[in-house]
């Protein structure tokens, strides 16, 4: 018989349990909330990748529970407390009749909780600092943007980003490190407003870009490979020779 997707839960609890425990498993033993950021994003396979962000929720939790913190059950009531309160046009007697709707709604009540906590909030604040920089820019330009605090389209963008590559390419020919640093910084946060304002995940945009280099350099390596030679033996202009034979060798698009 199958097992419901509550037993196999308690099952995970209960593994969980004994790997951290003093006959357990050494490694996981040691994990501290600290030690386990690294594994908070991953790529992977869908299926694997999901089981892999459990295994942190089991993790963390389990830890808590050894420190006398929360158990997972306060983890899934304030979960459930969350769902229910932040949907009050589903479960209560508040209407949204569009997904802006709800999202205004979502960081109003948000909002709401925190001034009732006594602690100040901004709308922008709740975007993870552990993300990579790509989706954790596009998470901030997203927040902002429920305000229409954005550019009007990606073209108007694209405006942004030519002006910081030029302030860029002027901090590089003056030699300025640190400014050269903070335009970078811009550049890349204005070519990440472009992505979102096109409907493209940035995160995905540049996972694509270094695939595609990837590939064409073990190709590279490959053919020089081949031809009894190696990356580590050829000059630069073979290395560049090499590098757009393999461009031209891929399908046009």
């Amino acid at each position: 018989m199958t097992q419901s997707p509550g037993a196999l839960f308690e099952r995970l609890l209960d593994l969980m349990h004994r790997l951290r425990g003093p006959a357990g498993c050494p490694w996981d033993r040691e994990q501290t909330p600290t030690t386990l950021k690294p594994y908070l994003v991953e790529a992977g396979a869908l299926r694997e990748e999901l089981g892999d962000l459990l295994l942190q929720v089991l993790f963390h939790t389990e830890i808590a529970a050894e420190r006398g913190e929360f158990a997972m059950a306060d983890v899934l009531a304030r979960l459930i407390d969350k769902l229910v309160s932040r949907h009050p046009h589903v479960f209560g007697d508040g209407t949204a009749q569009t997904s802006r709707d709800v999202v205004i709604q979502w960081e109003a009540i948000k909002q709401r909780e925190a001034e009732a906590q006594g602690r100040p909030r901004s709308l922008i604040d709740g975007v993870p600092r552990a993300l990579p920089a790509l989706l954790r820019a596009q998470r901030v330009q997203g927040k902002a943007a429920r305000v229409n605090f954005d550019w009007p389209d990606a073209r108007a963008a694209w405006a942004k980003v030519e002006e910081e590559v030029r302030e860029a390419a002027v901090a590089l020919a003056e030699g300025h490190r640190d400014r050269l640093q903070e335009e970078l910084g811009d550049v890349l946060f204005s070519l990440v407003n472009v992505a979102r304002l096109s409907a493209l995940d940035a995160e995905d945009v540049l996972q694509r870009a270094i695939e595609k280099f990837r590939r064409r350099f073990t190709t590279m390596e490959s053919e020089l490979s081949a031809r009894g030679k190696s990356v580590t033996s050829v000059s630069s202009e073979e290395l560049e020779q090499s590098w757009e034979a393999v461009k031209a060798q891929e399908p046009s698009r």
